[in-house]
């Protein structure tokens, strides 16, 4: 009998944590992007929101400051950041590394663009990009000028994310930078 009524405590508590779970809907095209303020390596504080109207934003996710994948993405992003500008467009390069950590790896890198820090993973939870690890996955999000998703890049290749993000944001037919 107490084995029955630890099972069924078992389960029911199971059921309980099942159901308290508020897991965030998964992102898609079309979806309004979740706002954020970010610090950045380049001492600013960035706000998605005050792109609104203005200009497209493309985050480039990426899981830590230094490895071996994401410094070949941040060597692609900062030798052709001149071909990602030609569109009206503010990018970076985003993880859930703490500020210091990012503007090291910026420095070293030479990137041209600003990293976001998002240590407390709230950014990264409504973008839904955690791993299992707490670590960001490398997906890049295509942002609109009102704010909506207009494409996610799930298999993004470091060596080549640049000369991807070209290709991606002209054929979203984001407007060139004036």
């Amino acid at each position: 009998m107490k084995a029955f009524a630890f099972s069924l405590l078992c389960a029911a508590g199971l059921a309980l944590a099942v159901t308290t779970r508020a897991a965030e809907p998964e992102l898609k095209p079309g979806d309004r992007a979740p706002d954020f303020t970010l610090q950045a390596s380049d001492g600013k504080t960035y706000k998605l929101s005050d792109f609104k109207g203005k200009q497209a934003v493309v985050l480039a996710w990426f899981p830590k400051a230094f490895t071996q994948g994401c410094t070949i993405e941040c060597k692609s992003l900062a030798a052709n950041g001149e071909r990602i500008r030609k569109f009206n467009v503010s990018y970076f390069m985003i993880s859930v590394d703490p500020i210091e950590e990012n503007t090291k790896f910026a420095a070293s890198e030479k990137a041209d663009f600003p990293m976001l820090a998002d240590p407390t993973k709230a950014t990264a939870n409504s973008y839904g990009v955690l791993s299992e690890r707490g670590l960001a996955n490398r997906w890049t999000f295509y942002i609109d000028k009102e704010g909506k998703i207009t494409s996610i890049d799930k298999a993004v290749k470091p060596a080549t994310s640049a000369e991807d993000m070209v290709a991606k944001l002209g054929e979203l037919k984001v407007e060139p930078r004036r």
